[in-house]
């Protein structure tokens, strides 16, 4: 792990607005603050003890001048706003036709694997100039994915399913850390993401070693489980049938609609009974503490895999 420097290189898209933001605020902040220090120091002088400075205490206002004051303040404040909740909207946004790959923080390690089984540790390789979408979670306590080059950073949270977005600009190898405290071993919970360029990511992607994909593994674990004995019309019990439902709304027993996210997939494995779905009996067990993130992670994607929507691929 090395040091970061004050101004890492920007290596991502959302790189060079981030630090035109930043060093906007902090313009912005210096100028302020440089003319509240001028106008302490002047006063200071000028009613320092001894001086000749009128004291009888007689206010005196210059309307247009606190006008245009506030006003100007006012502005920059709503410009640096808006600017910041653009950027803060795009980064909710990622496109549509974005690689897709898992991350799942634990102490003290990250571990992630790419659509076609891949998986590595500490380390991930992406290709340049083309939107990844990093779907994290925890297995044991908050971790956050911070990529300093990149300026992204996102929690992985225990109990739920986060992710963050970026597309890399220049090939290298950038630090990737963990940026919330996680225990004793937090400062060594390091390693390293490797932009390449497309052909060289296909091509350590063929060196990989390869195992069945997080769909694959999630259809084998949703057999496994016996979840398509009563969600495929199989058996005795009466349940949804999941296909096509990721993406669209469903219809809930207290007579309101949700849309079939990942997060309301995950709700529904780890406690059915949060959100019932209309027409429904509440008798599908829960999975919370039988199941570890990653197969989670793997299952919620097979069922994503089954709607016309699907699974980013």
């Amino acid at each position: 792990m090395t040091g970061v420097p004050f101004a890492p290189p920007e290596a991502s898209n959302f790189a060079r607005e981030i630090d035109a933001l930043f060093y906007a605020l902090l313009a912005f902040s210096f100028a302020l603050g440089l003319f509240l220090t001028v106008l302490v120091i002047r006063y200071a002088i000028k009613y320092r003890r001894g001086s000749g400075a009128n004291r009888q205490g007689k206010r005196m206002r210059n309307l247009p001048l606190e006008v245009a004051w506030t006003s100007s303040s006012l502005v920059v404040g709503i410009v640096l706003f808006g600017w910041g909740a653009e950027l803060y909207m795009q980064r909710f946004h990622p496109p549509t036709n974005a690689l897709h790959i898992l991350g799942v923080g634990k102490q003290w390690m990250w571990k992630f694997q790419h659509p076609g089984g891949q998986r590595e540790i500490d380390e991930l390789h992406v290709p340049v100039d083309e939107p990844v979408i990093v779907e994290l979670a925890s297995e044991d306590v908050i971790h956050s994915f911070f990529v300093p080059a990149f300026r992204v950073k996102q929690d992985a949270v225990p109990g739920m399913s986060t992710n963050v977005w970026f597309t890399a600009t220049k090939a290298g190898t950038y630090d990737l850390f963990c940026a919330e405290f996680c225990g004793t071993a937090h400062s060594a919970m390091a390693g390293n993401l490797v932009a390449m360029t497309p052909q060289d990511y296909a091509a350590w992607l063929e060196k990989q070693p390869t195992v069945d994909s997080p769909v694959a593994e999630g259809a084998a674990l949703y057999r496994a489980l016996g979840c398509s004995g009563c969600h495929e019309g199989r058996g005795a019990v009466r349940a949804p049938d999941l296909r096509n439902i990721f993406g669209h709304p469903v219809a809930l027993a207290n007579s309101s609609t949700t849309i079939a996210d990942t997060a309301y997939i995950r709700d529904s494995i780890l406690d059915p009974d949060k959100q019932i779905a209309a027409g429904y009996a509440p008798i599908m067990p829960a999975f919370a503490g039988l199941i570890g993130e990653s197969e989670l992670m793997d299952l919620v994607a097979y069922i994503e895999s089954l709607s016309d929507k699907g699974a980013p691929s």
